[in-house]
């Protein structure tokens, strides 16, 4: 079981009902946070909340009893809402509904009206899961637990495998009739949310993505070679690629060299974010002997057939060097918003990376308002609940 045990872990209280960002946590399965309740003193198993996010995939709301073996989550999977439950002989998955990354504000309600359990999105029914097994009696004695962006059971019970990790935020939630504050490991740290979003990944200027190339999309043919294409604004180090004995490091563009950086007024912190003048796409091509940025050769050598290193597995990062090596510490790390990366025409999605600093931002970054800002200030402002 992948909960956190209380007496092992010091554990921090988070306002049920405050503004929550379900990204930057370390563990895929862990949730971000949990509570629990007797069911004695449940009176209304009814929780809503307002959800917003850009991702298409990942899970959102857990609960379960009798200590795991009779559970519920609530994910999304393509951006439609999926609900899983397992209970006694039982194993149901529903996916139905409108899609819910469209980076707007939405009130979701969750409830069980006897044997089915319902959705609600913006007060319109969108899901109903009924389920009856001659197995199961009601009991209503022992704790309910309810989590956040993540699992307490092993995910092999899961029916439909998804990706968990989830770059959402939620607010004003009500969790059953409880005024209970969540859990959390107390290592966490809490991110702000953006009052306005659009799509892209978010790199704040701290951190790296990396890939296997062995897990990405491999050569087509010899003439074209692999091709990563990246679009964005940004500044810092692009891209990196290793393996023994071999390094390149690819730094900044010079067409985005001149940045201008604001800050963000955030409800209880700031953070500088970089606004490069104008957008910019780079085409970084792995060909047999050569690496190509731009259609400009970046370096030729004989001795190394960079297709066959693709294929047994190379190191590559997205905004800076990994390690503690002389030329990681000496390189900046990216600082911006990449709205699309694209690995032989294959759109890469960062929650599937090998790994991921928790500082980055898989599918949302601040919203284009932002770049037409000059040298004045930005406020961010958190949204309240």
């Amino acid at each position: 079981m992948s909960s956190y045990n209380a007496k092992e872990n010091k554990l921090r209280q988070i306002s049920s009902k405050g503004v929550i960002n379900l990204a930057h946590r370390r563990s895929k399965w862990t949730p971000l946070m949990q509570m629990s309740a007797n069911l004695s003193d449940i009176t209304s198993i009814r929780s809503f909340f307002e959800f917003r996010t850009l991702d298409p995939e990942g899970a959102v709301f857990y609960g379960d009893t009798k200590e795991g073996r009779d559970w519920f989550v609530l994910s999304l999977r393509d951006g439609i809402p999926e609900m899983q439950i397992g209970k006694a002989d039982i194993l149901v998955s529903v996916k139905g509904g409108r899609k819910l990354n469209d980076g707007a504000w939405h009130l979701l309600e969750l409830r069980s009206e006897g044997k089915f359990v319902v959705l609600e999105v913006n007060n319109k029914v969108e899901l109903v899961v009924g389920l009856h097994s001659k197995l199961v009696e009601d009991d209503l004695t022992g704790k309910i637990r309810l989590a956040l962006a993540g699992m307490l059971v092993d995910k092999q019970k899961l029916f439909h495998p998804f990706e968990p990790e989830i770059d959402a935020c939620i607010r004003g939630g009500h969790w059953l009739n409880l005024s209970t504050t969540w859990d959390t490991d107390s290592t966490w740290e809490p991110q702000p949310c953006f009052s306005e979003i659009k799509k892209g990944s978010y790199f704040p200027g701290t951190g790296v993505a990396m890939f296997n190339t062995s897990d990405l999309p491999g050569l087509k043919t010899e003439e074209a070679g692999i091709t990563v294409e990246i679009f964005g604004s940004w500044t810092g180090t692009t891209l990196s690629l290793q393996s023994t004995g071999f390094e390149y490091v690819l730094g900044e563009l010079d067409g985005n060299k001149d940045v201008k950086e604001v800050q963000l007024g955030l409800k209880e912190e700031s953070e500088s974010v970089a606004l490069p003048g104008e957008p910019a796409t780079l085409t970084f091509t792995v060909l047999k002997h050569s690496l190509v940025v731009n259609s400009v050769s970046e370096l030729e050598t004989e001795s190394l057939d960079f297709f066959s290193m693709w294929k047994k597995g190379m190191l590559l990062t997205f905004g800076g060097v990994p390690g503690d090596s002389e030329k990681a510490k000496s390189t900046h790390y990216l600082r911006g918003c990449l709205e699309k990366i694209l690995v032989q025409g294959q759109v890469i999605d960062l929650d599937r990376a090998l790994y991921k600093h928790t500082a980055l931002s898989s599918h949302s970054c601040p919203t284009e308002a932002m770049n037409e800002l000059t040298k004045s200030s930005y406020k961010a402002f958190i949204l309240a609940g």
